[in-house]
């Protein structure tokens, strides 16, 4: 495995990756055709992040400040395919796009910062696949004037590269390999609506703005603020008290569950598999804990959990889900862990690993999946 860091500012471009870039070790007609430099792994990098970054800077609402985000496109020795740039042009203006409904929902970022790293470089017969690491930090503006200083994610992605004729590498395709919620810069196209939908949680609308349902201490015990600083203390950092699950469908909801129970969520011993039990062990752990759908049955039937009618009610401690194809199968579980004055919540979550991301954010990112909002 081959580690390469790129941690220049974002306003690094093309043309200043083509600089850095060597020729790869090979050229049509050599003998090595199945690695390559140093050099070449990092350029690998840098038009990884130009790429990433381009996306970054459609978010930004400051056009200057995109600017030096985004950087100039064109290179000389890796560049990006000609059907790529296509591609990309268009996941940008969707951005664009995603950008003005944020507004519309009293959200904007002034600032961003994207920073990639090379995690595995892979070369046979003239083609490389490239692994990525992103790390991306937006500054929220201050539009309502109570919101976090900042939202950041760290993100995975495939890369594949071509070496074309005079030894010139091309970008021909970028993935991501994560199994949970998009990032906030990550394209997507509309969903397709099916039928169905999920028996045992109601609907959350995700119209805004709407009326606060103020959390009540109760004498369950439960320290929603304890649920709170132990997600954000381990979105980014895992736990190693507690297995992971991201390679095995996602680690959304084993994610909740270990916030939950850091605030005083008990064990309900059972088998795994009867979603009337919640639990953890150091060798296994109830199906409700780590699956999304397991955990809602569980949730709701046990009481420890009620249902709210609109995703902004959710305050600190409460849970959102979403199914993102509507077809009745919760996909993704994240935990509130702030709440500005002015009625917007911020969750925290892994796959992919994101800190305070607010629901605005998530709702115009997909505007036609299904939420379930819980209160805890």
């Amino acid at each position: 495995m081959r580690k390469a860091i790129v941690r220049s500012a974002v306003g690094v471009g093309l043309a200043v990756a083509a600089s850095a870039a060597l020729l790869p070790s090979w050229s049509a007609g050599a003998s090595q055709k199945n690695s390559v430099d140093d050099g070449t792994v990092d350029s690998f990098g840098r038009i990884a992040q130009t790429v990433l970054s381009e996306r970054t800077a459609a978010l930004v609402d400051d056009p200057r400040a995109a600017e030096r985000i985004a950087g100039p496109k064109a290179g000389r020795n890796v560049r990006v395919s000609a059907g790529l740039t296509h591609s990309e042009d268009t996941a940008v203006t969707s951005l664009r796009a995603r950008k003005k409904l944020l507004a519309k929902l009293g959200e904007a970022y002034s600032a961003a910062r994207t920073e990639v790293s090379v995690d595995d470089t892979k070369v046979k017969d003239g083609r490389a696949t490239v692994e990525v690491t992103e790390t991306t930090t937006f500054t929220y503006k201050r539009v309502k004037g109570d919101e976090p200083s900042t939202t950041g994610f760290k993100a995975r992605h495939e890369l594949s590269f071509t070496a074309s004729k005079g030894g010139k590498w091309e970008l021909t395709g970028i993935r991501s390999t994560d199994n949970g919620l998009r990032a906030v810069n990550a394209p997507v196209a509309k969903p397709v609506a099916s039928a169905g939908s999920t028996p045992s949680a109601t609907r959350a609308a995700t119209s805004w703005p709407a009326r606060a349902v103020p959390k009540k201490q109760t004498t369950s015990g439960f320290d929603y603020a304890a649920m709170a600083a132990y997600a954000e203390k381990y979105w980014r950092n895992y736990n190693p008290s507690y297995r992971k699950f991201n390679a095995d469908g996602g680690d959304c909801t084993n994610f909740i569950s270990q916030a939950l129970k850091a605030g005083g969520w008990k064990n309900e011993t059972g088998p795994a598999s009867d979603y009337r039990t919640w639990w953890y062990d150091p060798k296994a752990q109830s199906d409700s804990w780590v699956g999304a759908n397991e955990w809602s049955w569980y949730a709701l039937n046990s009481k420890r959990v009620t249902t709210l009618s609109n995703v902004y009610q959710l305050e600190v401690g409460d849970i959102l889900q979403m199914d993102f194809d509507r077809d009745g199968s919760k996909d993704h579980s994240m935990i509130t862990t702030y709440r500005s004055r002015m009625g917007v919540p911020y969750v925290t979550y892994h796959s992919t690993n994101t800190y305070r991301k607010s629901v605005a954010s998530i709702v115009a990112s997909y505007p036609d999946a299904v939420y379930y909002a819980y209160r805890t």
